[in-house]
């Protein structure tokens, strides 16, 4: 399997999310000393503990993708490792976060890393469990589920409009998308989703189990990789 990674972005956006939980630090510091040295600048304090609020959410949101080890797309080359020669990993390289292209077809992958019971019902993904930090998390950390499933959609809708831009419209091929669970704890429930959905050690087989069917010539393939960066 060849993997495409936009390392400069990775790289840049580690180190933002790195500098905004650091300069989220210095910030609330700051406002609390304020609180405690000069009660007379109340106003003062209140905003910089604010700003100081916003920056941890954001130093949060960025390390979780960014910053923590291993990254989405490091899980999802090792949940993939061994695939076929004729399957390409894309990661922030392409029209969305990660994309996969080979014999099982064009594959938009959506990686989860929240724990707990994680289960589809009623038309809607939920969590819930992993205990009190999961909770925190989930509330003040913005490591909710959202919604995948629409995140999905838009994702495929993003790849469908890319490739008809640069290719004839009648040779586009389905683009699918499938939601990976990377947490070894979680306990997924996909019910019946409409969505294909999966642990992290059941990714590769679920794609090879898809080569069998062939959804992508070779030539099919190669005419949506010249379309996408080599390296």
């Amino acid at each position: 399997m060849k993997i495409i990674k936009n390392e400069k972005l990775i790289a840049r956006n580690g180190k933002i999310a790195q500098w905004t939980s650091l300069g989220a630090l210095v910030v609330l510091g700051g406002g609390m000393y304020i609180s405690i040295q000069n009660p007379e600048l109340f106003t003062v304090s209140l905003i910089c503990l604010l700003v100081g609020f916003i920056m941890t959410q954001i130093g949060m949101y960025m390390g979780g993708r960014w910053g923590r080890s291993p990254r989405p797309d490091e899980k999802l080359d090792a949940g993939l490792k061994g695939m076929h020669s004729e399957f390409n990993m894309y990661h922030y390289a392409s029209p969305v976060s990660h994309l996969l292209v080979g014999p099982s077809g064009v594959w938009v992958l959506r990686p989860y890393h929240q724990g707990g019971k994680i289960y589809f019902e009623n038309n809607r993904w939920k969590i819930k469990g992993g205990g009190f930090f999961a909770g925190y998390m989930r509330i003040f950390g913005q490591e909710g589920l959202g919604r995948p499933d629409l995140e999905a959609e838009s994702e495929i809708a993003i790849v469908k409009k890319f490739l008809a831009k640069n290719m004839d419209e009648s040779a586009v091929p389905e683009v699918k998308a499938a939601l990976v669970f990377t947490n070894e704890k979680v306990e997924l429930e996909a019910g019946d989703s409409p969505i294909p959905a999966m642990k992290l050690k059941q990714l590769k087989e679920f794609m090879r189990q898809g080569s069998k069917s062939r959804a992508l010539t070779s030539q099919q393939i190669k005419n949506i990789t010249e379309l996408l960066p080599n390296e």
